[in-house]
């Protein structure tokens, strides 16, 4: 068969999109590999399938039920697999990128002020444009699985890189798929950092785990000139995948686990930022803080080129 795709990007994440606008699209492990292969195929960190979310709820996922009986403005699912064929909860740069993509499907205004409300295994996300052409999606509910102990304790894991003489302490994070964060304390050894195997994570989690490696970078005056915002740098090693450029949960992930840490040493917990930027090696996102428990993340996505493909 033939296939026709958008290759898009967030931050240098990334994806291969597929529009499904019907639902019929056997999306199977080895046309994901095919598909994300940097030699035989369109290459990419990952594939995006847009689909109706009535589809995927036929297709007996019970979490595309749980998206239209929480909100059934959703009727747009973005299927995520990793690029080994995995499927994934969602992905915070592909929402960005799927959104992009829906906008030049001619199904969301949102340049006209429109809101795209669209399922993931993940939960229901909420994306608008920005005046300056960032996309800003609300990510939903965040936690800490070592809950209140682990946020005084500042870790409930070990890490251990390739080249570490030992394990490191690293705190969990969970945005819907789960996250394991390092501090580092200086960017040169970021940026030695070898990424090129996972790092061994101590208890292993379940499903797998992202790690963020972060250096804090301190805080700066905000832009409009009202209090700080935090800033980090990040590398990431996707489980599914492996280093990628770029990872929006991972983004979120890092600046929550930066601001706990933040939070648990100052002598005012409520004046540390609730704003942080991370530099990632594809470039830059915002993480904010949001009432109730929600983090928003916010970033450019870019649709660099359309075509078709034998699978």
């Amino acid at each position: 068969m033939t296939v026709r795709f958008t290759k898009g990007h967030g931050t240098q994440n990334d994806f291969v999109l597929l529009a499904d606008t019907r639902g019929d699209l056997d999306l199977t492990p080895e046309r994901v590999r095919h598909l994300a292969d940097r030699r035989s195929g369109v290459g990419a960190d990952g594939v995006i399938r847009l689909a109706p979310t009535a589809a995927v709820a036929r297709d007996g996922e019970g979490v595309a039920d749980e998206v239209l009986a929480a909100e059934p403005d959703a009727i747009w699912f973005m299927d995520y697999r990793n690029a080994d064929g995995t499927v994934a909860e969602m992905c915070g740069n592909g929402v960005r990128v799927f959104a992009a993509f829906a906008e030049s499907l001619g199904l969301v205004d949102l340049d006209g002020g429109e809101e795209l409300v669209l399922g993931t295994r993940g939960g229901v996300k909420r994306v608008v444009k920005e005046p300056g052409g960032w996309y800003a999606v609300d990510m939903g509910l965040w936690h800490l699985p070592g809950g209140a102990d682990a946020a005084a304790a500042g870790a409930d894991a070990a890490v251990r890189a390739a080249g570490w003489d030992a394990p490191r302490p690293g705190l969990s994070v969970d945005l819907g798929n789960p996250h394991t964060v390092v501090a580092l304390a200086r960017a040169d050894e970021l940026a030695a950092l070898d990424l090129t195997t996972a790092p061994l994570v101590d208890p292993v989690p379940p499903h797998g785990t992202n790690v963020e490696l972060v250096v804090p970078l301190g805080e700066e005056p905000a832009a409009d000139g009202v209090g700080t915002v935090g800033r980090l740098r990040m590398r990431v090693h996707e489980r599914g995948v492996g280093e990628t450029r770029s990872c929006g949960t991972g983004a979120c992930a890092a600046a929550l686990a930066v601001r706990t840490w933040a939070a648990a040493g100052a002598d005012d917990p409520a004046a540390v930022p609730t704003t942080w930027f991370v530099e990632v090696p594809g470039g830059e996102v915002r993480v904010r803080l949001l009432d109730g428990g929600h983090v928003e993340l916010a970033g450019p996505a870019e649709l660099v080129f359309s075509g078709e493909l034998a699978l």
